[in-house]
């Protein structure tokens, strides 16, 4: 079923193949590019009873509701999707109100979580632009563009704006089976590529977090870190010291229990992350003879 799917990026039809050849890059016009369920290879079977129940509860109650992010590409790339992230323009409130069995998280992103058992579905209203101000919705920056709080909400457009990379920025409609590629992420998926979406050196200010992002992903996918991406990531590494230590403890699992210990201990002390999660380590490795075999 996925190689269906990778024949078509290398030998794509007319449709698949304009969105490839497109000369846009990822900050440019947000106009989705809509791949029909005739053209990729994601599909219901793939996607867990959970998750279906809740796209279908919101759209039911008059929402519109998105499969998004690295449950689709995972699926894309053959790989079968554990978790299943949902967007939609219902608020969290709304969230919780459709599902007796979920709670809001967090302070800095207001999130909802469904609980079904075991798995926990993880619904998010579309994110606006920080700069806007929505009545009581504002975003706050510290002085370096670090983001404080975020929730401010918006629709899907400005949702895929505010994703992280390219490859995440992908949406998938149950409505209609659709596949809604905001950011060249087709492309980026094909070429095996990472790259941000807007400018590389502001959204690692606003999450420094991206750059480790950045590395487990590349190490996970086998992805190559594109050079506009990585270039302020040596400078930057210092910002992950503003990041509150339980948020970098569960980063740095995530990191080092995918299975791609060696790859990403590589990456993290190639962009200078390492010394900035691990100071003593690096420091007692400085002198150790057979850290240079690593």
């Amino acid at each position: 079923m996925f190689k269906g799917f990778t024949r078509l990026l290398h030998s794509p039809g007319e449709h698949l193949k304009s969105l490839l050849d497109s000369p846009e890059s990822a900050s440019d016009a947000l106009s989705p590019r809509i791949i029909p369920r005739s053209e990729h290879p994601v599909s219901r079977q793939q996607i867990s009873e959970a998750a279906l129940k809740v796209l279908y509860r919101l759209n039911g109650a008059g929402f519109d509701a998105y499969l998004v992010g690295g449950c689709i590409r995972d699926a894309l790339l053959g790989k079968m999707p554990k978790d299943f992230d949902v967007a939609t323009n219902a608020t969290p409130e709304q969230v919780r109100d459709l599902f007796r069995n979920s709670r809001l998280i967090g302070r800095r992103f207001r999130i909802v979580h469904v609980r079904f058992g075991r798995e926990v579905i993880e619904v998010t209203t579309f994110r606006g632009k920080p700069q806007d101000e929505h009545g009581d919705h504002i975003a706050h920056q510290s002085d370096d563009g670090l983001l404080l709080r975020d929730n401010v909400w918006g629709n899907i457009e400005e949702d895929a704006r505010r994703r992280d990379f390219t490859v995440n920025a992908l949406y998938y409609n149950i409505a209609d089976f659709t596949i809604h590629d905001f950011a060249n992420g087709v492309r980026d998926i094909e070429s095996r590529t990472l790259r941000l979406i807007g400018d590389p050196a502001t959204r690692y200010r606003e999450d420094p977090v991206r750059m480790l992002r950045a590395v487990r992903f590349a190490a996970k996918l086998g992805f190559t870190i594109e050079p506009a991406t990585e270039a302020p990531m040596y400078d930057l590494a210092p910002l992950l010291l503003q990041i509150p230590p339980a948020r970098l403890f569960d980063e740095v699992l995530k990191l080092f229990m995918a299975g791609h210990g060696l790859i990403t201990f590589r990456l993290l002390s190639h962009y200078n992350l390492f010394g900035m999660l691990f100071p003593e380590s690096e420091e007692a490795m400085a002198d150790a003879a057979w850290a240079e075999e690593l």
